[in-house]
């Protein structure tokens, strides 16, 4: 069996930071922490990256690649609720692989520039994506709706997706959050939307969101 190659140390303090990071929240992991968890010195972390916010901007730029893939529309006419139930759900996955930039999303842009000016776009590409698959469905017949119901809902969708994980820690402060906060949020998310659906559509989803609540 072919052995994975090593990865490169950058790779491997990002990992680690990312994973220190989401447990514990990013105010509360030091560069001495990062390196301790790596068994490495100090100075070889300070070699790579000199400063925590070099370390919090790499994460951020792969988060950011990885948004605009998944928000490139790839998506085919017909659209489908099917559509918008897989995009919610790849979107709540990455928000869960990155969750410390979205439980600390306020206090992170007020001490990171670059997270500041840059994390708007990301937003604005999942509000986009949003609106145009309701226009999708619009055109499918599976939904009615203005233009400007949909702008708004897709700004409504978008907010409740990037504040959940804020919520469910306020919530319960001194829980440990799993994955299964994942499926509470795609189901709030997509509650918005179920009100503009057609009959069948909307009987789909409801039929569907069975399994997102607790009996």
């Amino acid at each position: 069996m072919e052995k994975k190659p090593r990865r490169k140390t950058p790779e491997r303090i990002m990992a680690a930071s990312l994973e220190l990071f989401n447990e514990l929240g990013e105010p509360n992991v030091t560069m001495a922490a990062i390196a301790d968890e790596l068994n490495i010195s100090p100075g070889n972390l300070y070699y790579h990256f000199r400063d925590k916010e070099q370390i919090v901007n790499a994460l951020f730029a792969e988060f950011k690649r990885e948004m605009e893939e998944l928000t490139d529309n790839t998506f085919e006419p017909p659209i489908s609720v099917e559509d918008m139930w897989l995009f919610l759900h790849l979107l709540f996955e990455k928000i869960w692989i990155y969750r410390f930039l979205y439980r600390d999303l306020v206090d992170l842009l007020s001490r990171y520039r670059i997270l500041a000016t840059q994390f708007k776009q990301v937003l604005g590409l999942d509000a986009r994506l949003i609106a145009d698959l309701c226009q999708g469905l619009v055109e499918a017949g599976e939904m009615q709706a203005s233009v400007t119901q949909i702008q708004s809902l897709a700004v409504n969708m978008t907010v409740i997706a990037t504040y959940w994980l804020s919520f469910a820690f306020v919530r319960n402060p001194r829980g440990k959050m799993d994955s299964e906060e994942l499926s509470s949020g795609v189901y709030q998310v997509m509650s918005l939307l179920t009100p503009f659906l057609c009959d069948e559509a909307r009987e789909h989803v409801e039929r569907v969101s069975l399994q997102y609540v607790e009996p």
